[in-house]
């Protein structure tokens, strides 16, 4: 046990803080349209900051921790080219803005009034199936995170019987989330979340400032300049090695950010909170702030790791660190456990207790967002619109309760039974896909075309479910199944199979993870080339006088040793090292599906998640395209969809003076006060000023190569200049939240909620808005 009394307190007195703050909420919950979206009365800076935290999660955190141990500061340059999609998305209210002027309280709901309730209920199913296999991870990530920064045994005695600490962690965690979401819905869910996010933030500047001080920055700058050529930490042009996050992997990103806006239904409840549409355009203008400042600590923090692994005088701690790692089962759990192992040993009394407890906040917003989210659009999406008759509010709420729980149950046996088999980044970009692959199309073609049809959007949500669905399925079954060339199978002395990995019979640079070690040694092994002899190669045998050269390095990629095995018999016993192997070198047969299982073989080894996630979204587009074009020309009534004209609501915005014609070009409408101009106006100079600096800097490289050295000095300028501005920004939209906060319960107060707002849809419109038409 690593945590100390000052810790635990610390961490009580967060949970018992949230406790209260949910319990106050409960009697505003009272209807549906108070449980599903607080009965959209929600400010800017709460829902700033609230859905901030329920994005920031520990799973998301834990991502992006194994993402920059890897790759560094390369990461923030080519985050970099995100600033002028966001600045567009920004500020034109890209999908946000329509949406809410919707008033669905379910992306699937939007989808019947748009389309068809047909469409409505496959919609829903698609996004709770892929939105549960997603959320399935979550307690467990969170949970091993938790036991390793706390430093919790293997198994606890609970009246005398050992119980395993990781499933009994899960539930509790799991548990705490529940009673949130029961208590006050969608608005102790934001309320709580406000929390948890003014504290977290906090808190990660208190540590941020504590590592920089801890390690200077010439042991920094000294650990990240060790990295070998082709994966440099610093030098955003030299990642010509690293497989997983290169730039392709950012150029992907962007493209994702604008067509996947809202398309991912993990918050859905946020998307429909928000006082009125502009409301919704400011905090999604202000959320900018949460990646560009707020998000330091998932850089500072696996950084100074690196420093702690890397560098000499830390070279106990780096051992002790490494085996840890090197007892989980596979490389992705090493990956996942290397932080909280880690950030136990830098961090004090007190400030270990800070960061247990605002990880903990973490986990309950994420967890309490998810739980909400997939619980409800089941309910509202999947089950309700086989109903002909609405429920009583009572019994919907309980019904939404009783799904909620079934999330739950199913994220905690998820988590036992699933082993992690590649990075979190990829697993969540591959199963967020089954929907937000094709639901892109349907959303932006729905909110901004009146010729997208129904049938686009049925063609368009198959296509993009059927190639992730693909993805997830080829990338779970071992390369070997369907590999229908040549095989290499070395087992041990003992007959334990050691290595099964498909090879090719020319120079083959297949990289193997987690081969057998050699004299001791941690190696990456690879087999290089083979030479077969002319023969007959059947299954399993190889041909006479083979020759099959194996190369292994150990963690210095510089040392590498070759090993030239002449097989000449099938099961020939070899030695490497001190290590001895039985070797079967041969090929698996051809067959009518092999063209496809070839496909297949590439797919695994080759096509990251967020690849097949590309590819989902072009087929998807293209398709609601085209099937548009052909199909009917029929228009919708755009205007009854936006509740525009004579179709507007008493919710419309106010309007202000006219500012200059330009600045309305720009998206300041008249809907802008002069405050909102400046908000505006100073939250957007941030990304042009680094998209500017993004530019001079491919310019000067095209030039001359511009040092690693000099990358390392520029970094360091960049997280001094990013802190101050964090800084700034924390008080900033704590103060905004709180504001928020009081002014959301001032409008609960008075809210008279209307029975009919529960999400049905008749005859393409909302069914509380049926009286109020001609």
């Amino acid at each position: 046990m690593h945590m100390s009394p000052i810790d635990w307190m610390i961490v009580i007195g967060l949970l018992v803080a949230l406790t209260i703050a949910s319990i106050r909420t409960n009697r505003y919950a009272r209807s549906v349209s108070g449980f599903l979206a607080a009965n959209r009365c929600a400010g800017r800076y709460l829902i700033t900051m609230a859905y901030g935290m329920a994005q920031l999660g520990v799973i998301s955190l834990v991502w992006f921790w194994q993402q920059n141990y890897d790759v560094g500061f390369t990461s923030i340059y080519w985050g970099f080219m995100e600033g002028p999609a966001l600045i567009l998305i920004a500020l034109t209210g890209w999908v946000v803005y329509r949406f809410r002027q919707t008033r669905a309280m379910t992306m699937a709901q939007f989808f019947e009034i748009r389309y068809s309730r047909n469409f409505r209920i496959f919609a829903g199913l698609v996004a709770f199936a892929a939105g549960i296999i997603n959320y399935g991870i979550f307690p467990a990530v969170a949970s091993r995170f938790f036991i390793h920064l706390c430093g919790l045994p293997d198994v606890v005695s609970i009246l005398g019987i050992e119980v395993g600490t990781f499933p009994l962690l899960m539930a509790m965690l799991l548990g705490t989330a529940l009673v949130f979401v029961f208590l006050g819905g969608q608005i102790a869910v934001m309320v709580t979340d406000f929390i948890q996010g003014a504290f977290s933030n906090i808190v990660f500047l208190v540590i941020i400032i504590f590592l920089l001080s801890t390690f200077g920055w010439d042991q920094i700058s000294d650990a990240l300049l060790k990295a070998p050529e082709g994966k440099s930490m610093v030098d955003p042009f030299d990642l010509g090695r690293e497989e997983n996050f290169n730039p392709w992997y950012w150029v992907i990103s962007v493209i994702v950010l604008f067509y996947g806006m809202l398309g991912w239904q993990g918050t859905s409840g946020y998307n429909a909170s928000a006082l009125n549409a502009h409301e919704a355009k400011m905090s999604n203008i202000l959320n900018g702030w949460r990646f560009r400042v707020l998000m330091l600590i998932v850089l500072v923090l696996p950084i100074c790791i690196r420093v702690l692994t890397s560098d000499e005088s830390y070279a106990e701690q780096a051992a002790m660190i490494q085996t840890v790692v090197d007892q989980q089962p596979t490389a992705a759990l090493g990956a996942e456990v290397r932080t909280p192992v880690a950030t136990r040993m830098l961090l004090p009394a007190g400030l270990l207790g800070l960061m247990c407890a605002a990880m903990l906040g973490a986990f309950i917003s994420t967890n309490d967002t998810y739980l909400h989210a997939w619980g409800t659009i089941f309910i509202q999406d999947v089950v309700l619109p086989f109903r002909k008759k609405p429920l009583s509010t009572r019994a919907h709420l309980w019904l939404l309760r009783f799904s909620i729980l079934g999330v739950a149950i199913f994220a905690f046996f998820f988590s036992l039974l699933y082993t992690p088999t590649q990075y979190i980044a990829m697993f969540l970009a591959i199963t967020g896909a089954i929907f937000v692959g094709g639901a892109g199309s349907a959303i932006i073609g729905g909110l901004y075309w009146k010729r997208g049809t129904t049938a686009a959007a049925w063609a368009a949500m198959i296509s993009g479910m059927t190639l992730s669905c693909y993805g997830i399925i080829v990338k779970q079954i071992p390369a070997t199944s369907y590999w229908s060339g040549s095989v290499l199978k070395m087992v041990d002395v003992d007959g334990n199979p050691v290595i099964h990995e498909p090879i090719s019979t020319a120079s083959s640079l297949e990289l193997v993870d987690d081969w057998p070690l050699v004299d001791g040694r941690e190696s990456r092994w690879s087999v290089i080339e083979i030479d077969p002899a002319e023969g007959d190669w059947s299954s399993w045998h190889a041909p006479p006088a083979s020759t099959v050269r194996i190369a292994f390095a150990d963690e210095d990629p510089k040392s590498v040793e070759i090993h030239e095995l002449a097989v000449s018999e099938p099961g020939q016993k070899i030695s490497i090292g001190d290590e001895s192997f039985v070797v079967h070198l041969g090929t698996q047969g051809r067959h009518l599906w092999s063209p496809f299982l070839d496909l297949c073989h590439y797919v695994n080894k080759h096509v990251t998640g967020q690849v097949m996630t590309f590819w989902a979204i072009v087929v998807a587009v293209s398709l609601y395209i085209l099937v548009s074009l052909v199909g009917p020309r029929r228009s919708f009534d755009m205007d009854r969809l936006l509740h525009r004209g004579k179709w507007s609501l008493d919710e419309e915005v106010e309007q202000h003076d006219r500012g200059p014609r330009w600045l309305e070009r720009l998206g300041f409408d008249r809907e802008f006060t002069r405050a909102d101009r400046w908000v505006t106006a100073i939250t957007l100079a941030w990304p042009i000023f680094w998209t500017v600096v993004f530019v001079v800097l491919i310019i000067w490289q095209s030039y001359e190569d511009i040092p690693a050295e000099t990358w390392a000095s520029w970094w360091q300028w960049w997280v001094w200049c990013t802190l101050a501005a964090a800084i700034v920004v924390v008080c900033w939209f704590t103060i905004g939240g709180l504001l928020d906060v009081r002014a959301m319960f001032r409008r609960l107060r008075s809210f008279d909620p209307d029975a009919r707002d529960d999400g049905r849809v008749i005859d393409h419109q909302n069914a509380d808005e049926i009286p109020n038409r001609d």
